[in-house]
């Protein structure tokens, strides 16, 4: 897999693709190598038909909003270029899968489809992995992974992408802890791994100190020792060895 990712959601019309339905809203946030790159992709979209009630109830996105907004061939150029040759990151990947390919198929014989242009991840299925037999929906994993989801009073796609973000980091063990400047980076609400060696490095050398470096270092901490009342640690801690 590259390091190359797209945490993406979307909303639409309705549940069904094919019946019509069409996406109203993309929202795509780009990671490189496990960390927000500050790259993404958002666009709201005429459906060119009418917005199921039970859908409004869910995204609150109305007819009127989306009238003059860019259709999907408008942007879809430039949706390909941003997901193409990366990971998709998706809750519940054959719901925004199966629109996003409808969409493409509306395009022509050149417009592909998903698998073509991408691999995908579905964090619902990964979830379920991990935690069988419980609730593994969005608020579900942010109050498990405590990702804080107080702004989510009504679904959106940009948004909910962020909170996945979060999530599929914390769920799948955080960002790295040490980066090369020497400074710290946290995964949000999750436990912190770093890569594996590769089992083929070259052994590291062993350097022994010298005698006159050893006596130097025994110097300081007897110097050390004296101004804190036998409390050195270091020497403490030989004691106890």
């Amino acid at each position: 897999m590259s390091g190359r990712q797209i945490v993406l959601d979307t909303e639409t019309t309705g549940l069904d693709p094919a019946a019509g339905h069409r996406i109203i809203e993309i929202g795509a946030l780009e990671l490189v190598n496990r960390r927000p790159s500050g790259a993404r992709f958002h666009r709201y979209l005429n459906p060119e038909r009418a917005i199921d009630e039970g859908a409004i109830e869910v995204h609150g996105i109305t007819d009127a909003f989306l009238a003059d907004k860019p259709l999907f061939a408008d942007v879809a150029e430039e949706f390909i270029a941003f997901i193409r040759g990366a990971e998709l990151v998706i809750h519940n990947a054959p719901f925004d899968v199966g629109f996003l390919n409808a969409e493409l198929k509306r395009l022509g014989p050149d417009g592909g489809t998903i698998g073509q242009l991408c691999t995908v991840c579905d964090t619902l299925q990964l979830a379920r992995t991990k935690h069988p037999g419980q609730k593994n929906n969005l608020n579900a994993l942010c109050r498990r992974y405590e990702v804080d989801n107080s702004q989510r009073e009504l679904h959106g796609a940009l948004l909910d992408a962020e909170i996945l973000t979060d999530v599929y980091l914390a769920m799948t063990g955080g960002q790295a802890t040490l980066l090369l400047d020497g400074s710290s980076e946290g995964g949000s609400g999750g436990s912190h791994e770093l890569p594996p060696l590769d089992p083929d490095r070259p052994s590291l050398p062993v350097l022994q100190a010298s005698a006159t470096e050893r006596a130097a270092h025994e110097s300081r901490l007897a110097a050390i020792d004296k101004v804190s009342d036998g409390r050195c640690v270091w020497l403490q801690f030989e004691k106890s060895d």
